[in-house]
């Protein structure tokens, strides 16, 4: 999964309770992994739309797990990129989007 990132790529996630910047294919692997090491039980993700326009697509989902508040959270991630490889992800989640 990793092959497609740029080198010099981003990762912009909130998930540690405020965003976060990991720059470079070694840090986004290692957040990657260790989300990874401790999934949400019974998870499930489900894709709500996909956009593209240019060099970006948007995807917006819900994930699905009796350990979020409700049952479930939802957000958006917008991939850019070039020369067929991500050069930065951000996730934001629904509740971040409203403020």
């Amino acid at each position: 999964m990793m092959s497609l990132f740029a080198e010099d790529a981003a990762y912009v996630e909130p998930f540690s309770g405020a965003p976060r910047t990991h720059e470079g294919r070694a840090q986004i692997a290692a957040v990657m992994r260790a989300s990874m090491a401790s999934p949400l039980p019974e998870m499930r993700i489900e894709y709500a739309r996909i956009d593209t326009t240019g060099s970006s697509a948007t995807v917006a989902w819900t994930c699905f797990s009796p350990a979020l508040p409700g049952g479930k959270g939802s957000g958006v991630n917008v991939f850019t990129f070039r020369d067929g490889v991500i050069t930065r992800l951000e996730t934001t989640l629904d509740d971040e989007a409203r403020t």
